[in-house]
């Protein structure tokens, strides 16, 4: 007897969400580098036969998850039906087709049902090297960036294709991470193909792709409905971010929401640069449409169906809308300002539930020596949320993890002295914006060795909302304190150190309306300083501890109530 659709749909959601954690795990458990295994810097999707998405794992980043989302469009289309078997496996790393840079590599499997393509599993992942330059800003084309794959054949009929290994293997500096990655990508693909497979058969299921438009299309009804139930009206932002080399970009937004639809429209946005900050339509439609259902409907299941109702546009040669062959490698500096951007817009139609402005752009550097080359992610701090404190050190909106100190040592010559919430760095509000962190690093080797620090925010902080200050800018420099360069490769003698300070968050409301109490215990943990609590928030506190203690309890500081109703009265 058939199941009823009305069963049977949230049945497969369901277990879709189950495989595709099977997948995500089989990937990570497999992985060769640090930057998949530690950083989570992936997503995996499930797909229907025609490469409309399913249904995602829920640790994919934005930039990943919602560009292959689009990107299985050019792979389904580039080999039909007829033309893929059994154990067939394609790639892509081409940046306007998939996730925007060639570091970020997809990897899609056909699942076949008595012969015929039901579904697709696909996973995209950051490479750990792909040749060319070292990931950075610097490439004024494409061609400079690396090794860039068109849509093909990495497995045929279950058959490796070793020619293509030998050449990535003979492009890349890592040659056992990257294709060791590309291995896992494959595997994870597997497990979740294995598991489809038995749903079906319980279910009984010739065919997916009924039950994938329903889902896709109560994704699409939620969505819509959350955006008529938001007030039409057009809004409009804009902000600045570093640029390159002391020329800064300039992103504007109008959003017009209308009924059960939303327009994004970024005109106004700079010209496309002449280096690596430029951004493929298909990424900013990733990071827009996130920040719409972030903001609108954070619960709505995240598939083909919730991008429908989300227009954006972006004229083309902008920023935004790069064409080939501009140079994207570092496209992430940019992309990651988009749901700030949007969010300042949207405030006037949905007051008191965005966030302020945060650090953004994630902090991404690329450590080369003898003999080894490594990426590490770090994050400075979120902004404020009109009712809680933004988070620290937190990646937003990427979702990339931080590897653990004792795992980049353990693998690398690189040492990490310092690794510690900067003061003072979060925005002063009623309520505070996250922390960023500062990071000292060193190679314990007596060879020369380099870094490209691909980051942000060292010019234009993360502005506050509602009355709250802008977080602290981040700073890059050595030990000593001299600047050096972002974006760009610093060549660095065996003995330098380097010194990367990250931006904190803009806060939130008037800082002299909170609670003198939470300053107190900001503090106390070491996020604001005693002079910054007098001067930002207007409360009087003093320590009275012993001189030098390292350990400094709360009964070491003593709150001033008189003295701070005096210094808010001011």
């Amino acid at each position: 007897m058939s199941v009823p659709m009305t069963i049977m749909v949230p049945i497969v959601a369901n277990r879709l969400t189950a495989i595709l954690a099977e997948q995500q795990n089989a990937l990570v458990n497999t992985a060769f580098s640090p930057v998949v295994r530690e950083s989570l810097d992936l997503a995996c999707a499930a797909f229907d036969s025609t490469g409309q998405m399913m249904a995602q794992s829920v640790g994919g980043t934005p930039g990943h998850i919602n560009a292959i989302a689009t990107g299985m469009a050019h792979i389904a289309a580039k080999f039909g039906p007829t033309e893929l078997v059994p154990g067939d496996v394609l790639i892509t790393n081409d940046p306007w087709m998939t996730a925007g840079q060639i570091n970020d590599i997809t990897v899609a499997t056909p699942v076949f049902r008595r012969g015929r393509l039901v579904a697709w599993f696909a996973s995209c992942c950051h490479s750990p090297d792909i040749g060319g330059r070292i990931l950075s800003a610097s490439a004024t084309e494409i061609f400079e960036e690396g090794l860039r794959l068109p849509i093909m054949k990495l497995s045929r009929a279950g058959e490796l294709n070793d020619e293509l290994i030998a050449i990535i293997r003979a492009n890349v500096r890592t040659p056992d991470e990257t294709v060791g990655d590309l291995y896992a990508q494959m595997a994870g693909n597997d497990v979740g193909a294995a598991s489809l497979s038995r749903l079906m058969d319980e279910l009984d299921l010739d065919s997916l792709d009924p039950v994938a438009a329903q889902i896709m299309d109560r994704s699409e009804r939620a969505l819509a409905e959350a955006l008529q139930a938001t007030a039409d009206g057009t809004y409009q932002s804009e902000l600045q971010t570093d640029g390159f080399d002391g020329h800064p970009l300039r992103l504007a937004v109008t959003v017009t929401i209308d009924g059960r639809r939303i327009l994004l429209d970024f005109a106004g946005s700079s010209p496309q640069s002449r280096h690596g900050v430029n951004v493929v339509l298909n990424y900013t439609r990733a990071y827009a449409s996130f920040a719409i259902k972030a903001a609108i409907a954070p619960d709505v299941p995240h598939n083909a169906g919730s991008f429908r109702p989300v227009e954006v546009t972006a004229p083309p040669g902008s920023v935004l809308n790069c064409l080939p062959p501009a140079p994207v490698a570092s496209r992430h500096l940019v992309g990651h300002f988009l749901p700030s951007l949007i969010f300042a817009a949207l405030t006037q139609a949905l007051p008191g539930r965005l966030l302020a402005h945060g650090a953004d752009a994630l902090w991404m550097c690329v450590w080369r020596g003898d003999p080894f080359t490594l990426t590490t992610f770090h994050a400075g701090g979120s902004g404020a949320r009109a009712m809680k404190d933004g988070l620290s050190a937190t990646g937003f909106p990427t979702g990339v993890r931080a590897a653990p100190t004792e795992v980049i040592e353990a693998l690398t010559p690189v040492r990490q002295h310092r690794r510690e919430l900067r003061t003072d760095s979060g925005g002063a509000g009623a309520f505070r914006g996250g922390l960023g962190q500062t990071l000292q690093v060193s190679c314990g080797t007596s060879t020369l060795w380099s870094v490209n620090a691909n980051v942000d925010r060292l010019r234009f902080p993360a502005a506050g909302a509602a009355g709250g200050q802008p977080g602290a800018t981040g700073a890059l420099t050595t030990g000593a304190g001299e600047a050096l360069p972002a974006k760009q490769l610093v060549p660095l003698e065996p003995s330098d150190d380097v010194l990367l300070e990250m931006p904190g968050g803009g806060g939130f409301g008037d800082p002299y309306t909170r609670d003198p109490r939470a300053v107190l215990m900001d503090v106390v943990n070491g996020y604001v300083s005693l002079e910054a609590a007098r001067s930002a928030y207007g409360v009087a506190v003093s320590y009275v501890g012993t001189a030098g203690a390292l350990v400094r309890p709360p009964s070491s500081y003593l709150l001033d109530l008189v003295e701070t109703a005096r210094l808010r009265a001011e």
